[in-house]
């Protein structure tokens, strides 16, 4: 199944000089979205995933179903003041700014085994992040997947260590 074809590209959103690549139209089809799914659900149980990890909130929405596939645990990584239990907190830096991603301080065991799963692979700030909350907390990320890898933003390079698998990739386009 060809996947860019559930993948709208949006012209100058959220500015101008942006191409979006919008991933609704991929969840709006039972079977797109099955695919993408069971694709990622390989992908982790290969890497004998013991845990999922997404952030908020596009690594809910295909986190959770591999979660389930494989019947393992899903922990979140959210905004701080998001989580209701004590967190810790990764800042990382933005192209303009900064931001901060937080995770349950119980969310994971030393010994588990961590797919990232994300929506968008772009510059890797956030991944990045996230690979950092998971370690403080002893677990180890075994890889990271995304539905959608936009090469040219090199994020990849980032993540130099880490496996990481996207289902579609965009140059430029």
């Amino acid at each position: 199944m060809d996947l860019k074809k559930y993948v709208a590209t949006i012209q100058d959103y959220p500015k101008e000089g942006i191409l979006f690549r919008d991933i609704t139209p991929l969840m709006q089809d039972g079977k797109a979205y099955h695919y993408a799914c069971e694709l990622i659900t390989r992908y982790a149980k290969e890497k004998q995933a013991t845990m999922i990890v997404g952030p908020e909130a596009r690594g809910f929405i295909f986190g959770c179903p591999v979660a389930v596939n494989l019947g393992i645990g899903f922990a979140p990584i959210r905004k701080p003041g998001k989580l209701p239990r004590k967190t810790i907190s990764e800042k990382y830096d933005l192209e303009y700014g900064t931001n901060t991603l937080c995770v349950h301080a119980d969310a994971l065991k030393k010994k588990d085994r961590v797919i990232i799963i994300d929506d968008l692979l772009a510059t890797g700030g956030t991944v990045l992040a996230t690979i950092h909350l998971c370690e403080q907390l002893g677990a180890e990320v075994v890889g990271v997947a995304c539905l959608i890898e936009l090469v040219d933003l090199k994020g990849r390079e980032k993540l130099k260590g880490y496996d990481v698998y996207s289902l579609m990739q965009y140059q430029g386009e």
